[in-house]
């Protein structure tokens, strides 16, 4: 019995670890310490577009070589809190089945059935709980979204237009974005 103890809390501890470190599984945040021209900085969602981001990059690079590059997930702060939550939650729900401690008991209510019985199967009632809640965590950070910015100014949001751009789309909006920026940089100023 001990042993399962030990073996659910590690588990517990592990799960713990990978869910305050960051973001390990995503999109790496890349970055060219080299290079001194825009910044081009993607944020989107890892569940569908981690792929697209990295064939974008590759070919962007030959194309704008001294172009930086940043990609990170996209994740709305009321959804980060919520999901953050949810992770800390499902640990606490865990650590009670294992110690064997009836929260409802502290509330003064009956205990449910569904309790009843994660006390009596603590493996599958912790499995339940560590898998049901990951799930829901995933749907919480799977946004959809494709979010492109140049220096800070958007100039693509999946969210809004409801597609990606294609890469000559891409291409195209980069061009015109840094042959404005050019213009903008070599007009003569007024004199106050």
């Amino acid at each position: 019995m001990n042993r399962l103890r030990f073996s659910l809390l590690a588990l517990g501890l592990f799960s713990l670890c990978c869910a305050t470190t960051g973001d390990s599984s995503g999109v790496k945040k890349m970055k060219m310490q080299f290079a001194t021209g825009p910044l081009l900085k993607f944020q989107i969602s890892i569940s569908g577009y981690k792929r697209v981001f990295e064939e974008y990059t590759q070919a962007l690079y030959q194309r704008y070589p001294d172009i930086r590059i940043e990609g990170e997930n996209y994740l709305p702060i009321p959804v980060y809190h919520i999901a953050s939550f949810l992770s800390m939650f499902k640990l606490l729900v865990i650590g009670l089945i294992i110690i064997g401690r009836d929260p409802f008991a502290f509330f003064g209510m009956q205990s449910p059935g569904i309790w009843q019985w994660g006390q009596e199967n603590k493996i599958y009632a912790c499995m339940m709980v560590f898998f049901f809640s990951n799930m829901i965590e995933n749907q919480l950070m799977s946004t959809g979204a494709f979010e492109i910015t140049l220096n800070d100014v958007p100039v693509w949001s999946k969210l809004e237009s409801g597609h990606l751009p294609s890469m000559q789309q891409l291409v195209q909006i980069l061009d015109n974005e840094m042959k404005m920026n050019v213009h903008m940089n070599t007009r003569p100023h007024p004199h106050s």
